[in-house]
């Protein structure tokens, strides 16, 4: 019981606490509202912290002629011109997945979306309202903005549809909730989620690779390669059953949970396949 409560006050009040942190990401602040608060990465690129689900990031990568943003938080009115605010390049929403917190209700200010076909199955619980033209990723496909490439890599395990966005030149990448931030909630199994791990970690080797900025960013938890091969570990070690997980009280669709070297990863006995 006393678990329980602790846990009902950690998911109350751990979305505020790490908005509060928000001065661990560093950089230079270009926007900031109630809303949201834009940091800059680096001279073209921009992080965007929202403030209602467990800092749900978004990320505005700009190239020579065009921009992404990648997700669009759960609630941020006005994104599109705060995005405008930020740069004069014309720009392409994308999301890394299909969840509330990724594809929340600034979607409809902008008239399309490019997303991975394998995410429609959420469509209708999380964008049933949305009006603009869905247009779809191709895994391996190059976006070039000018000056600026960056390749999309499927990366399935959290939901079908989770995706990748490496800029190889710049040495980094964003993965959205693909690796979860260090808490990952996986919805869909864990041979999925090996063969995730082992596809990323090729590409970090091969193109040397220093991190993937996480759907939930607060300035110390970008996926490293370390972190990538951990949960590849961990996943083979459930599946032989070697580890064993505990039972998780704070969700009831995912009622297991495991946890190694700062990896932990949330579950259910239909995801152990």
């Amino acid at each position: 019981m006393k678990t329980h409560f602790l846990l009902i006050l950690l998911w109350i009040f751990l979305p505020a606490f790490l908005w509060a942190q928000n001065d661990q990401i560093g950089g230079k602040i270009v926007y900031q509202d109630d809303n949201v608060v834009f940091h800059q990465i680096d001279d073209h690129t921009w992080v965007g912290t929202g403030n209602v689900m467990f800092n749900e990031s978004l990320y505005l990568i700009e190239g020579d002629q065009r921009a992404i943003l990648l997700d669009a938080g759960t609630t941020i009115p006005g994104l599109r011109k705060i995005v405008s605010s930020i740069t004069q390049k014309p720009v392409t929403l994308i999301a890394t997945h299909v969840h509330p917190d990724h594809t929340g209700s600034a979607i409809d200010e902008f008239p399309e979306i490019y997303l991975n076909a394998a995410d429609t199955v959420n469509i209708p619980k999380f964008m049933p309202n949305y009006k603009g033209k869905i247009n779809y990723l191709r895994d391996g496909e190059v976006w070039d903005l000018g000056g600026r490439a960056i390749e999309v890599l499927f990366t399935p395990g959290h939901t079908p549809g989770s995706t990748t966005f490496i800029d190889k030149a710049a040495g980094y990448g964003f993965s959205g909730d693909a690796f979860g931030s260090g808490n990952l909630l996986l919805f869909t199994d864990y041979s999925t989620l090996i063969q995730t791990c082992q596809r990323t970690a090729q590409k970090m080797e091969r193109y040397g690779l220093k991190q993937l900025y996480p759907g939930h960013y607060y300035g110390k938890n970008a996926e490293t390669l370390q972190r990538v091969k951990d949960l590849e570990t961990l996943s083979h070690d459930v599946l032989s059953g070697k580890v064993k997980g505990e039972a998780n009280p704070s969700r009831q669709d995912l009622n297991l949970i495991v946890t190694f070297n700062g990896v932990r990863v949330n579950y259910s006995e239909a995801q152990i396949k």
